[in-house]
């Protein structure tokens, strides 16, 4: 089975998810986090991505594998799928949790390795 900052990759990579994204050309994260509890958080059985339904145990999992919670600037994304989802979170009043890891990158997939549990 995947390690969790593989599992993240996945998600963030397949179009299967909508309350995920690469924001920062790739450089981010960006979670719409109501619509990650309700998509990925409320999934039960085989279905289920990670073995916690809890915002907060997602979170701690982010930290403990070194991601850094980022202000976002709001400088509008240059990427047209980026600036869509960030458009759609925005017109929902959602929030949005950006956070960063030099080592989880979509330019640098090999980095991944790297990206251990503290």
């Amino acid at each position: 089975s995947l390690c969790f900052p593989q599992k993240l990759w996945k998600m963030v990579e397949s179009h299967q998810f909508q309350s995920l994204w690469w924001s920062e050309g790739g450089k981010c994260v960006a979670i719409n986090e109501e619509l990650f509890k309700e998509e990925v958080l409320g999934r039960g059985g085989p279905l289920r991505v990670f073995a916690t339904q809890s915002m907060k145990s997602f979170l701690r999992q982010l930290n403990l594998y070194g991601f850094t919670k980022m202000q976002q600037d709001f400088q509008r994304s240059a990427s047209l799928p980026e600036f869509l989802a960030e458009e759609a979170a925005a017109s929902a009043h959602s929030k949005i949790l950006y956070y960063y890891n030099p080592y989880f990158n979509r330019e640098h997939p090999h980095l991944l390795e790297k990206c251990k549990r503290r």
